[in-house]
């Protein structure tokens, strides 16, 4: 079999003009970036604000190994399947990071025959709107030294500054850096950091923002800092939001691609789950649900990570009522579960306790789960139907083996019919927490009802800040939970079913532009480190200059 670049290279992609047609868009709401590529207009949802919309679907996995299971090939898959079965499908993904992309999990285009193209185009730099949050972000950064360094008319205290740099890249050496050295010049010397670009308060807000005013109103009400006298200092009162909204403009409309069947695919924002809220943006789905039968969204990692916050943050902040999940398991995740990565068909039954466990976090949502048993080279027919037995077994609505990797939308047709029926069906929706409870509270209850803990632990900074938080007005937000993802707890070595945990919430942020609130837990990052074997060794230039080695 060809590699998944090599498909990617060797594919006949129509003109996306022809694709925007099929999907029902006008030729003025859509603005090309190439032959291949295009961004839809925000008018669009106006020309159908009274139109109905379709069924919403949301892909997630269980708790993954550091590879991951597939999920958007998965997602990819569903797609073409759904396409396969005479539906018409949308699929909402989020753009590739470049950390990620050159680091251990490489690009995020799916993979083999369910791909999304132009695969290195949206894998590299795309239509720029990672570079735009970048520079928006990073704008606001000077204008806060600036102001400071000009007279400070807002008296901002300097060891106050909690708005972080950013950058798409993986660079652990920027997590803590000294900034302002070389002279009064350069700025008042303390202590800041980056975050990746996908972790940035900026790129949750054009991932939550309805329109271009809200993009502005979001912007505007960003906290960079406190006075002196306590009170926190805003972009608006900094003059910066205005500027950050121009930087912005453009990269607030949905991009519009294909997968390798001519499916519609808006590819938008890039938040990471396990460290921001792990969706592509709002208006992309609202967009998708105007165009579709049956709209794919993925959220990243476990449905402890984006798809809680899907359900819990982008759910309220849009209005949407999801009609089923897909849950992605695989062979080899439940045998890394079941202590054995090497094993056999009891390393399955072991780790298919994992497997229970998040098809109870989808059922405490009042949701319907599908399992996807996300096949990989060298499973085995057994190993493949005793995962889908077992998601049978332990509440499943169904389960079908997921073949798109090696055959395309013809090896997820079972999974597409599944997923409709599923969609048929009525469910009981309802979110975890009350907007109005209090803010540990609202912790506990993620903790608890989706995790599993017993206990949350809140160390003395994260007291600190959700009494400011709560003086401050900020109690009624959601809640945004950065952990890791390799484990239902907050320590990434408690593997499977974790029970008799505690959660420790080290720190909280406030993302009062996003929305919502942020509890750091355990020792989560939000700058990724590359290691020592990164992707980025085998991407190369051949003789005729072709990419090579990305995946």
């Amino acid at each position: 079999m060809p590699s998944s670049l090599e498909i990617a290279q060797q594919a006949t992609l129509r003109p996306i003009a022809e694709i925007a047609a099929d999907a029902g868009l006008e030729p003025d709401e859509i603005e090309f970036y190439g032959r291949y590529k295009a961004k839809v207009n925000l008018s669009a949802l106006d020309e159908r604000a009274s139109g109905a919309d379709g069924k919403l679907i949301c892909v997630t996995a269980i708790t993954p190994t550091r590879a991951g299971e597939g999920k958007t090939t998965t997602s990819v898959s569903l797609t073409q399947g759904l396409g396969a079965v005479g539906a018409k499908p949308v699929l909402c993904l989020r753009e590739p990071s470049l950390g990620p992309v050159f680091g251990i999990k490489g690009g995020a285009a799916g993979g083999g025959y369910t791909q999304v193209v132009p695969m290195e185009d949206l894998n590299l730099h795309f239509t720029g709107d990672m570079h735009a949050i970048g520079v928006a972000n990073n704008l606001l950064a000077t204008i806060v030294e600036a102001h400071i360094l000009h007279g400070n008319p807002t008296g901002i205290d300097p060891l106050s500054v909690t708005w972080r740099r950013c950058m798409d890249m993986n660079d652990r050496a920027l997590r803590d850096i000294v900034v302002g050295l070389g002279g009064r010049a350069n700025g008042y010397v303390r202590q800041s950091g980056f975050d990746i670009t996908a972790a940035s308060e900026v790129m949750g807000i054009v991932a939550v923002s309805r329109d271009l005013a809200d993009l502005r109103s979001r912007l505007g009400a960003i906290t960079v800092a406190q006075s002196y006298a306590g009170e926190p200092v805003t972009a608006d009162q900094l003059r910066a939001a205005g500027a950050m909204t121009v930087l912005l403009k453009d990269a607030l409309k949905p991009n519009l691609v294909q997968t390798l069947e001519g499916q519609p695919a808006l590819i938008h924002c890039g938040p990471f789950a396990n460290i921001a809220h792990g969706n592509n943006s709002l208006v992309a789905d609202r967009v998708a649900l105007k165009l579709g039968e049956y709209v794919v969204t993925e959220s990243g990692f476990g449905s402890d990570m984006g798809m809680e916050k899907f359900l819990n943050i982008v759910c309220r902040a849009g209005g949407l009522s999801p009609s089923a999940i897909v849950l992605v398991a695989t062979a080899r995740a439940l045998k890394h579960h079941g202590g054995d990565p090497d094993g056999g068909l009891d390393a399955i039954e072991r780790g298919a306790a994992n497997l229970a466990r998040h098809l109870g976090i989808i059922s405490g949502f009042g949701l319907k789960a599908v399992v996807a048993v996300n096949r990989f080279p060298g499973d085995t027919d057994e190993e493949v139907e005793l995962v889908r037995r077992l998601a049978v077994e332990h509440g499943a609505h169904a389960a079908e083996a997921n073949e798109g990797f090696e055959r395309g939308g013809a090896g997820a047709t079972a999974l597409a019919e599944a997923v409709i029926d599923a969609a048929a069906h009525p469910n009981s929706f309802e979110q975890t927490y009350p907007l109005d409870a209090p803010i540990a509270a609202k912790v506990e209850a993620i903790a608890q009802r989706v995790y599993g803990a017993d206990n949350v632990h809140f160390l003395p900074l994260a007291e600190e800040r959700i009494a400011r938080f709560a003086e401050q007005g900020l109690g009624g937000l959601p809640i945004c939970m950065a952990k890791t993802h390799l484990s239902l707890s907050d320590d990434p070595t408690l593997l499977n079913a974790p029970t008799g945990f505690t959660v420790h919430v080290r720190d909280v942020r406030a993302y009062t532009g996003a929305g919502w609130l942020v509890p750091l837990c355990g020792e989560i990052m939000t700058m990724p480190g590359l290691g020592r074997k990164a992707a980025a060794f085998d991407v190369d230039i051949d003789e005729q200059g072709r990419t090579v080695g990305l995946f």
